[in-house]
């Protein structure tokens, strides 16, 4: 062997050495590169301490698979992508995309078992060069593990938002989804939340979709205050055993025993959500005869409550261009009897403008009657959350309330300096005892003044967090208004203020992430639809094509010498 030959096989030798040490070294290490600009596929903390939690297999079931709408076909690109990466980072995590329309013989079977799970389809219209087609698509995951089973929505149904809108609100959205839904189904529950009771709030059933919600995460429970009379003490010391109290939609007074318990349970770190009408005035009262019906103050005690801690509900109506939808009857009853839509001013429709992560990225919330806060100067930290329009104003109570009312004319100059007007505060802080330098209604020697660091939520509408009912008297879907067929950010919204409240706020930020998300812009495409065949196309084809024919001559012309 010659000495070239020898040099030659030292490199080749030296090379496959080095690549095999290389690969031997990247096994004790492990990451992943993530090129996008906006970082879409780095997964966050959060989610990977929750992929850590998984020490057995865990299968994700996806339902988008076979022939579906372009838009469609990228939210399933996403989603592939993204649970590559919770496999890169756990094997134990297991998927498959499965097609439940694929065989017609078994199409329907497989449609009824996945409306039985609560995973109902979407009928889109799809539009190609005009034609106009319909489609049906299941935008829904499954996950399972140690005999728990959780559903994954993959597809956030923004209120009057389009196909394309919908999936790019999906995207972002779509590392929370996965990321919650693991660890809903990984993580052994240690939280308890009280949804207090005694004093005129909804019936179960009002709540219900609700409670189903915060059920996955957290142990929840009712606790009733009318046993504050009889034993204050054993009351106190039995809420304190909670980490969250809802106080929803009360409408009746609160004794000051009873306010003396919730105060001492703040004041000891007890987190509260406070969901409170100052106005006595429900929607159903206004489907009479004339239409109209009566709003009045409701005196519930707690003004005195509430100013100790920085901030006052106040007994008026928010009024606000910017409402919701309302379908009345109009014309001569009977046959002549048609259903037009109008806007309803005291159903606000608020689009969260804070940046703070509770609210980020959140479309429309519905109010009903919603009441106007303010905040007062006490050195507690406060955050609005939500407010009304810049064209909104204050209608002071008692009032009379009219349906007729939609057909009034209004100006920009009508809400001069009157509108944004606070309906959801943010408190955060150390809070005084309202009954601090005050005779105590009943004896405590544990009785504290001031307490620890704490924070609470106040929304001044008590029907945000009610679902109604559907002709079987079952509840619907939390934020779904049956009369309008809109679906509003009711329950996300307050699903987040229960986490940041328990801490738990990794969950809440990855919601927030900024995602930038090109998409195909449908109509250009159709304006330039051949030039963009030609481009896409036709052109590589022309290139190769002069290729070749310039390679030919130039190859003929140097061997024909």
């Amino acid at each position: 062997m010659t000495t070239s030959k020898k040099n030659n096989l030292k490199s080749v030798l030296g090379i496959l050495s080095f690549v095999l040490f290389l690969n031997v070294l990247s096994n004790g290490f492990f990451h992943r590169f993530d090129l996008t600009k906006d970082k879409r596929y780095t997964l966050s903390n959060t989610s990977l301490s929750i992929i850590k939690q998984v020490k057995n297999p865990l299968s994700v079931k996806v339902y988008m698979q076979g022939d579906l709408p372009a838009e469609f076909k990228r939210l399933q690109q996403e989603t592939r992508q993204l649970l590559e990466e919770f496999q890169g980072y756990n094997s134990n995590i297991v998927f498959e995309f499965v097609d439940p329309l694929e065989n017609e013989d078994e199409s329907m079977d497989n449609i009824k078992e996945l409306y039985r799970k609560g995973l109902t389809p979407i009928n889109i219209t799809v539009d190609d060069k005009g034609k106009q087609s319909q489609a049906m698509v299941f935008p829904w995951a499954i996950a399972v593990y140690n005999n728990k089973e959780v559903n994954i929505p993959l597809l956030k149904n923004r209120m009057g938002a389009s196909t394309t809108q919908k999936v790019i609100g999906s995207v972002q959205h779509l590392e929370y989804s996965i990321a919650d839904a693991l660890n809903k189904i990984t993580k052994e529950k240690q939280k308890k939340v009280a949804v207090i009771k005694g004093n005129g709030e909804p019936h179960e059933a009002y709540i219900a979709k609700f409670l189903l919600q915060v059920r996955e995460s957290y142990h929840i429970g009712p606790f009733t205050l009318d046993s504050v009379a009889k034993n204050p003490i054993g009351s106190l010391e039995a809420l304190e055993k909670y980490d969250l109290a809802i106080i929803a939609k009360p409408t009746k007074t609160f004794t000051d025993g009873e306010k003396q318990v919730l105060d001492q349970y703040i004041i000891n770190g007890g987190k509260t959500l406070w969901l409170v009408d100052q106005v006595a005035v429900e929607m159903d009262s206004l489907y009479n005869s004339s239409g109209a019906t009566l709003a009045y103050p409701r005196n519930l005690n707690l003004n005195d409550m509430f100013f100790k801690y920085g901030f006052r509900i106040n007994p008026d109506l928010v009024k606000d261009e910017q409402g919701s939808p309302i379908k009345l009857a109009s014309g001569e009853q009977g046959s002549a009897t048609q259903f037009q839509e109008f806007n309803w001013k005291f159903a606000p429709q608020v689009y969260p403008t804070s940046l703070h992560p509770i609210v980020k990225n959140l479309g429309g919330i519905k109010f009903d009657f919603a009441n106007g806060i303010d905040t007062l100067k006490n050195g507690i930290k406060k955050t609005i959350l939500l407010q009304s329009s810049q064209y909104s104003k204050k209608i002071g109570t008692p009032v009379e309330i009219n349906l007729n009312s939609v057909t009034e004319e209004t100006t920009p100059a009508d809400y001069v300096n009157k509108g944004n007007i606070p309906l959801s505060v943010l408190l955060e802080g150390s809070f005084h005892s309202m009954f601090e330098n005050r005779v105590l209604p009943f004896d405590q020697k544990t009785f504290e003044a001031k307490g620890k660091e704490n924070k609470m939520i106040v929304i001044s509408d008590g029907d945000l967090i009610r679902n109604q009912l559907d002709k079987n008297f079952q509840p619907v879907e939390l934020g779904y208004d049956q009369r309008s067929g809109n679906l509003y950010d009711n329950k996300d919204f307050l699903i987040n203020c229960v986490n940041y409240l328990l801490d738990d706020n990794g969950l809440i930020n990855i919601r927030s992430k900024d995602l930038d998300l090109p998409l195909l812009d449908k109509e250009k495409v159709y304006e330039n639809y051949t030039r963009t065949q030609f481009l896409t196309i036709g052109l590589p084809i022309l290139i190769l094509v002069l290729f070749g024919l310039v390679f030919t001559f130039l190859r003929k012309r140097k061997y024909s010498r």
